[in-house]
């Protein structure tokens, strides 16, 4: 088990990304930490990892508290020790599907705001923890976006540009206590509720199969297909891992090859 042993915090691990990566981590041998704003989703990832074997606990959190995000690792780190993994899947609440021309400033600059206010508060907390006491390693997740410019996307693509350039600087600042920074580049998989939903009124729309819409997006691709939320967990907890020792301020490129770097 690639993290056995280890304490880990999965922000946001009542969404479908967030989610993933808390069964990933527990499944490879970390007690696991999941916090939201909300309970209720968060018992329900809880129980998929119990039922599995896995060691999880649950908490409400807002990551846009720093309050908030001080006491709740006060208390992991009061029960369990350390913390050696984290992972942000919190999410921004950035709203698509419009021209940036057509947008009002607020829904822009909404997804920037958030992403960095919540990365701001976890990240520096984890960083000074782990510096602290003897290492660990943070993990987020960008998308294609962060450096493609796609229309229709909004204030999305700066915000994965801005978190990403925030990592590094987490990365550069604390490297030298032993705290590594990464992050996984997603495509959007087909399997998290807003893409799937989002693919099905394409399919509508276009009159063709799930499948069929999902081979034409992934058509130009070298791979063919568009990586699922599990493979994207997969690389998170490589990022988590020790097999990852000597990586810090870049990322998992987990796009099928969609973005070529």
């Amino acid at each position: 088990m690639l993290l056995e042993g280890k304490t880990a915090i999965v922000y946001g691990g009542s969404g479908a990304v967030g989610g993933a990566v808390a069964r990933a981590f527990a499944r490879e041998g970390a007690r696991v930490f999941i916090a939201a704003r909300r309970v209720e989703p968060l018992e329900a990832v809880a129980r998929d990892i119990r039922d599995a074997g896995g060691r999880v606990e649950v908490a409400p959190v807002d990551a846009s508290d720093r309050d908030a995000v001080a006491a709740h690792l006060a208390g992991i780190v009061k029960e369990a020790g350390p913390v050696k993994v984290m992972f942000n899947g919190v999410e921004w609440g950035d709203t698509q599907g419009q021209h940036v021309a057509d947008m009002d400033l607020e829904r822009f600059i909404r997804p920037v705001r958030n992403g960095l206010t919540t990365w701001f508060h976890t990240g520096t907390a984890l960083a000074c923890h782990m510096a602290e006491t003897g290492g660990g390693a943070i993990v987020g997740i960008t998308a294609n976006a962060g450096r493609q410019a796609f229309p229709h996307t909004g204030g999305f693509g700066v915000a994965c540009a801005a978190v990403e350039h925030f990592l590094r600087m987490l990365a550069v600042e604390n490297g030298p206590k032993g705290v590594r920074v990464n992050w996984v580049r997603s495509p959007g998989s087909p399997d998290a509720p807003g893409v799937r939903e989002a693919w099905q009124l394409r399919a509508d729309e276009w009159k063709m199969t799930f499948d069929e819409v999902h081979a034409l997006f992934a058509k130009d691709t070298p791979l063919r297909y568009i990586t699922p939320l599990a493979q994207v967990a997969n690389a998170a907890v490589m990022l988590a891992s020790d097999y990852t020792a000597g990586m810090t301020a870049t990322m998992a490129n987990a796009t099928g090859g969609a973005q070529v770097d």
